[in-house]
């Protein structure tokens, strides 16, 4: 397996492989909302507020992490937010996300990111090191359908987060219905 940050030309492979896994997950309907996303997010976000990561079997990505700048208004960190994540089906349970995921943080602590957030199962992302965070720490941009699942990590070193004042994200997921 090897894994690269992403570059264009990828988008439609990319948004089958999310289509594909949520599908299958979580059915057609949500398979097809963050296949949606998945497109609007690489399309449409400026490359400055976007990194994408990939796994490649072969020459067939089987992994894909995106990573999106979280902007907090009274705050100087530089933070970005994973979401969407996913893994071929056909590839799951084999280390792939956690790969994924470990060389992701590590090259976007090298590019200065400070903070990695995420919205998503606490029990998975643990094993790379995101911890539960409150909202009094890191305000979401928008409201939390599951609370417990917001959680983050410093790639900077603090031992805490804490993040000032309001956040926003990306437009593509400026939608309450992916929150």
């Amino acid at each position: 397996m090897k894994i690269v940050l992403g570059a264009r030309g990828q988008e439609k492979p990319v948004e089958r492989l999310f289509t594909a896994t949520f599908t299958q997950s979580d059915g057609v309907e949500e398979g097809c909302v963050i296949g949606d996303l998945v497109r609007d997010l690489l399309s449409n976000t400026p490359s400055g507020d976007l990194r994408t990561f990939y796994a490649y079997h072969g020459d067939r990505i089987v992994g894909a992490a995106i990573f999106t700048r979280l902007t907090y208004q009274d705050d100087s960190q530089v933070v970005f937010l994973l979401s969407p994540m996913a893994v071929d089906p056909d590839h799951q349970h084999q280390g792939i996300g956690q790969e994924l995921i470990k060389s992701a943080l590590n090259q976007l602590r090298d590019e200065g990111v400070e903070v990695a957030i995420t919205y998503g199962d606490p029990e998975y992302y643990k094993r790379v090191g995101f911890l539960p965070i409150s909202q009094e720490q890191a305000r979401p941009p928008l409201q939390l359908s599951m609370p417990h699942g917001w959680i983050g990590q410093s790639l900077s070193g603090s031992q805490t987060i804490s993040l000032a004042g309001p956040s926003s994200c990306v437009p593509a997921l400026d939608n309450s219905d992916v929150w």
